[in-house]
């Protein structure tokens, strides 16, 4: 059991590279729905996640409908601007999903009217538009993992 990450069609490697070393830092699995703007080969993608991408839980899904048939009746959170709930206000559980959309185009209108109970904000001041996607995914995914107990947390050994 796990929480769960989910891109929605990124664009830019280094971000996806440091959600997947967030990923396996958190025993997170990452699910990405394509199309995706790069290639896995991507040397940015590999410089951001180091030498842990070998160890990431990773899944990929044609588009949403394809993820939806793999993932029934799980509970989604889709994270954007247009959310009304702040992330903080939730409670979490063990193989939750957070969704989170394009660095340049956020999340397809269509799914946050289908889904808008479940569409969720990270608070910021009005002097930006975003936050960058991976300090996003990091804030959301470390206070579900805190509220839930830091489950498969162990502690690293320093050499």
């Amino acid at each position: 059991m796990s929480l769960n990450i989910v891109l929605f069609q990124p664009e830019i490697p280094a971000n996806t590279g440091n959600i997947g070393r967030l990923c396996v830092g958190s025993s997170t699995t990452l699910h990405i729905i394509k199309p995706m703007r790069f290639l896995l080969t991507d040397k940015y993608l590999k410089r951001a996640g180091l030498d842990y991408w070998e160890h990431l839980q990773l899944e990929f899904y044609d588009d949403f409908d394809d993820f939806l048939s793999k993932h029934p009746d799980k509970r989604l959170f889709f994270f954007s601007t247009k959310g009304e709930k702040l992330y903080s206000e939730l409670q979490y559980q063990d193989e939750d999903f957070f969704i989170f959309g394009a660095e340049t185009k956020g999340l397809p209108t269509n799914l946050l009217q289908i889904y808008s109970e479940n569409v969720i904000q990270i608070p910021m001041s009005d002097k930006i538009r975003s936050i960058n996607l991976s300090n996003s995914v990091a804030i959301v995914l470390y206070e579900a993992w805190r509220q839930i107990g830091f489950n498969g947390y162990a502690k690293p050994k320093l050499k």
